[in-house]
């Protein structure tokens, strides 16, 4: 028998959303209920007569669309398939053996796969009131500590800590201590906090901050993702990203789709009309529900069997929301925002619950 080698052997894979049956109407998978816009479709469709040949392996023209909406420098531009294989690369080239990597209580969970892949200990600061705490990851930072991750805003709580304390935590940490900002909820807090802020803290060297088209801009199915990165962070991370990793369709689209801002704001703001007044309807049924600044829910229905009990009447309703149990949650079901049709269906099975 072939065996794998032993650190490898005893992971568990990591664990994607159950997506039901093809009657199902998936809510747990934090997709865009809103499409991308016409001409980021439109530029994916005429790229296809270019699949002949490979994709740009620096990522030319989107690395300049991104450079001019957010202000930055384009060579300092990292794509990746996904933000998570930016995530994946960021550790496997800082953290190995015996080196820990810091989350928080309710980080997002995949990078705890990716340091069990290089051996190293994922450990976790405590969150309060499911919100981020930059004294508790302070309190657990050690010697042993190579990157800390904070996801903001959080999945799967939808909170959100101001600038100010991500600053107050990159000055307070010690510099050779990688900081990793995952902001894929970013855009629905962008008009709250200036992310000029968060992509300067790149320029000191020790700072990297990732975004993604997946959420905001509707291409969870391209598969891209972007980060801003100091040089000599990039360089090593350049070694271990797949060459050619971004079709030359994912590309053409992910670049028109950055370009076009209106269509951007537009389902951002859409998203988050259905979002609070959700979130309202399931607070007058009792439901706890922390205020989100992203394109889903936390629902928090005091105990595990409740949450059970919700999440079994949805199912039968062909309705799919997200369990919690994994994340240390077992009370809680997280809901992605969806056509306004579909969240009163929603609403209306747990109203048979709760009322």
């Amino acid at each position: 028998m072939i065996r794998p080698v032993a650190h490898i052997d005893a992971m568990a894979a990591y664990a994607l959303a159950d997506l039901g049956g093809p009657d199902t109407v998936s809510l747990a998978q934090n997709e865009s209920t809103f499409p991308a816009s016409d001409a980021a479709i439109a530029a994916g469709k005429a790229a296809v007569d270019q699949m002949p040949l490979y994709p740009d392996p620096e990522w030319r023209d989107l690395r300049v669309a991104i450079a001019k909406v957010h202000g930055l420098k384009a060579d300092k531009t990292l794509c990746g398939a996904g933000s998570m294989e930016l995530i994946a690369c960021l550790i496997r080239a800082f953290a190995g053996p015996g080196d820990h990597v810091l989350g928080t209580d309710y980080g997002y969970a995949f990078v705890a796969t990716v340091a069990a892949q290089v051996q190293a200990n994922y450990v976790k600061a405590r969150e309060v009131n499911l919100t981020v705490s930059v004294d508790d990851i302070l309190d657990a930072v050690t010697d042993q500590t190579r990157i800390v991750f904070v996801c903001n805003p959080a999945n799967p709580t939808g909170t959100l800590i101001p600038n100010d304390e991500l600053l107050r935590l990159r000055k307070q940490m010690p510099a050779d201590v990688l900081l990793v900002i995952d902001q894929a909820y970013a855009e629905f807090s962008d008009g709250v906090h200036d992310p000029a802020a968060i992509f300067a803290l790149v320029e000191r060297g020790d700072t990297v901050a990732l975004r993604t088209f997946s959420k905001a801009h509707g291409l969870a199915g391209a598969r891209v993702g972007w980060g801003y990165f100091p040089p000599d962070i990039a360089c090593h991370v350049r070694k271990l990203l797949s060459p050619n990793n971004i079709s030359t369709p994912s590309q053409a689209i992910a670049t028109a789709a950055m370009r076009d801002q209106a269509h951007m704001r537009a389902t951002i703001s859409q998203t988050a009309n259905i979002r609070d007044r959700f979130a309202s309807s399931l607070r007058a049924l009792g439901i706890d529900v922390p205020h989100s600044h992203t394109n889903f829910l936390l629902l928090r229905f005091g105990s595990a069997e409740t949450a059970q009990k919700a999440d079994a009447a949805l199912r039968a309703e062909n309705l799919l929301m997200r369990g919690m149990a994994g994340y240390g949650l077992p009370d809680c079901l997280r809901m992605t925002i969806c056509q306004q049709a579909v969240m009163d269906r929603v609403l209306a099975v747990l109203k048979g619950i709760f009322q």
